[in-house]
């Protein structure tokens, strides 16, 4: 069971990662250059804002300080810790050698992680025994780390299901939504979706489709408040994956010079699988959960709208 974590590095994402875990009760060793003073000031600064939202207790922000020990010595954070979080900087030569003094320096129930935006696991295990490297996972933060929910971890055939659970169920702990990556890709998962958006949002810009304050708000108040509590597939089955194979029939030719939609959704069609509608496309929907699935989804849109008032 992972109780003691250790976390390498106090930059934006090291820090935020520490105060996310010390501030849900776990007992954290953080690696830094800097003093315990500055730490216990810089958890203090960035923690008062949610206590003044009331969203964590002024207890919470006081436990964030008491559970965190700061070190200068990298071998002495990490003796006795249960999982390694390093945050140090894009480097692979840098890395490589972190994990390998790791691996002679923790436990061998230790699991190590990664918090890497672009370097691939394979390259960064290299020097790490083959036991151990059952027990390496990527775990990318989005920054602020303490109010973005969601944690991609790697599942890339290195780590047994039971490893991978039990680092997954941590991040429950702590209230994180994490998502399983099954290929070791640039971007992982969120950033490459983020890509696409952002694609086309600076292609409408570049082509005078629309001004920019313009294309913020299409994207903030259309696509993106459904997708502030429904994911794009959900709405895929929502919509019917006919109507959404169609419009890509038309658009996507325009867009990025793709001869046709999408061809898993031309293969759900084809099956009669068109979403709600028909019982299956992307998930499958039961009789009985049909009605369920369409008022919860209205639900969720009412309290997004609610919510969405005040930032107009």
């Amino acid at each position: 069971m992972i109780q003691k974590i250790a976390v390498l590095g106090a930059g934006t994402m090291g820090m935020g990662v520490a105060e996310c875990f010390a501030m849900n009760g776990f007992d954290v060793n953080l690696w830094t250059s800097k003093t315990p003073e500055a730490i216990k000031q810089k958890i203090a600064q960035d923690l008062q804002i949610l206590v003044e939202e009331d969203f964590i207790k002024p207890q919470q922000l006081q436990d964030a300080i008491n559970n965190v020990k700061v070190f200068s010595n990298q071998q002495a954070a990490v003796a006795d810790r249960d999982y390694v979080i390093e945050n140090i900087p894009e480097e692979m030569k840098l890395k490589q050698d972190t994990f390998k003094n790791l691996d002679g320096w923790c436990p061998e129930h230790t699991i190590f992680a990664s918090n890497t935006t672009t370097l691939p696991l394979s390259g960064m295990m290299e020097l790490v025994s083959e036991k151990r490297r059952q027990r390496m996972i990527i775990c990318h933060w989005f920054n602020p780390p303490t109010l973005m929910p969601i944690i991609e971890l790697s599942f890339f055939g290195n780590m047994p299901e039971p490893i991978y659970k039990e680092v997954a169920d941590v991040y429950d702990k702590i209230g994180k939504v994490s998502v399983r990556v099954l290929k070791d890709v640039p971007g992982m998962l969120a950033a490459r979706i983020q890509q696409g958006i952002a694609r086309e949002a600076f292609s409408i810009i570049e082509k005078g489709i629309a001004l920019p304050e313009d294309v913020d708000k299409a994207i903030k108040f259309g696509p993106c408040f459904r997708y502030a509590t429904t994911g794009q597939l959900e709405i895929a089955d929502f919509g019917g994956l006919d109507i959404w194979l169609k419009a890509g029939d038309n658009l996507l030719k325009d867009m990025d010079n793709s001869p046709a939609g999408n061809t898993l959704v031309r293969q759900k069609v084809a099956e009669g699988k068109l979403g709600i509608k028909s019982g299956e496309g992307f998930y499958k929907y039961s009789p009985e959960q049909i009605p369920i699935v369409r008022k919860k989804f209205v639900q969720r849109l009412i309290h997004q709208l609610k919510a969405s008032q005040f930032y107009k």
